[in-house]
C-alpha cells in the first residue's frame, strides 16, 4: 500500500469518531476505563511519533482495525459482546465468551505486521531474524498484558476481576498468549511464503 499523508489522518479521524460513539453508556464504566488504557497510550504515541517514525499505510490500517475491535469490546466488556450472543444462538452449548479469544488471536495476526516493520527498519535485519524477533515481540507484549490483567484482578474486586475475564478457566492467560503467538506465526508464515514466491518469480 503506497504511503499517503491523508490516509493515517482519515483513519485517526474515523477512529476518534468511533471511540467517542462507543464511550457513551458502556456496559461497565470501570471496565471501560481499564480497557481504554491501551487506547490512551497507543493513539497519542502514534500521533506524537508520526514524524520521527512513520509506519506504512498497511501497518496503520491493521493498528486502526485492531483498536476499533478493542474499542467495541471495551464498550460491551469482552464477556458480553453481541458477537457472543449471536454465537450462543448458533451454538447453545457454548460455555463461555469466545470474543476475547478471537481478539487475542487477532492481536498476533494483525500487530505482528507493524512490529516486523518497526524491527526491520530500525535494525536493518532481513531473513530469519525479521521473523523470529517480531514473533517474540508479540508474545512478550501479550505476556505483559496478561501480567497487568492479573495484577488488576488481584488488587481489585468486582470490576477488576471481571476485567481479567478468566471465566473459570485457570489456563486462560496461557491460552490467550498461545493464540497471540499462533496469530503472529500465521501472518509471518504467509509473509515468508509470499516472499519466497516472489524470489522464485524473479529468478525464473
Amino acid at each position: 500500500m503506497t504511503a499517503s499523508p491523508a490516509r493515517p489522518l482519515v483513519m485517526l479521524t474515523v477512529f476518534i469518531a468511533f471511540w467517542t460513539w462507543m464511550a457513551f453508556y458502556p456496559k461497565d464504566r470501570t471496565i471501560w476505563m481499564l480497557e481504554n488504557a491501551l487506547v490512551v497510550i497507543t493513539v497519542p504515541l502514534l500521533v506524537f511519533t508520526y514524524r520521527r517514525f512513520r509506519f506504512s499505510d498497511g501497518s496503520y490500517f491493521v493498528l486502526f482495525l485492531f483498536l476499533c475491535i478493542h474499542t467495541y469490546a471495551a464498550h460491551y466488556t469482552y464477556q458480553f459482546t453481541p458477537f457472543d450472543d449471536w454465537l450462543k444462538r448458533i451454538y447453545p452449548g457454548a460455555a463461555r465468551s469466545y470474543f476475547d479469544r478471537i481478539v487475542h488471536f487477532l492481536f498476533g495476526l494483525l500487530l505482528v505486521i507493524p512490529a516486523r516493520e518497526f524491527y526491520m527498519r530500525r535494525s536493518g535485519q532481513r531473513g530469519g531474524w525479521s521473523y523470529a524477533v517480531p514473533a517474540a515481540m508479540i508474545v512478550t507484549l501479550s505476556t505483559f498484558f496478561e501480567v497487568i490483567e492479573m495484577a488488576v484482578g488481584l488488587l481489585g474486586q468486582g470490576a477488576g476481576q471481571d476485567y481479567v475475564g478468566m471465566q473459570g478457566d485457570v489456563f486462560d492467560s496461557e491460552k490467550d498468549m498461545a493464540l497471540a503467538g499462533l496469530g503472529a506465526l500465521l501472518t509471518l508464515g504467509i509473509i515468508a511464503w509470499r516472499s519466497r514466491k516472489r524470489t522464485k518469480a524473479y529468478a525464473s
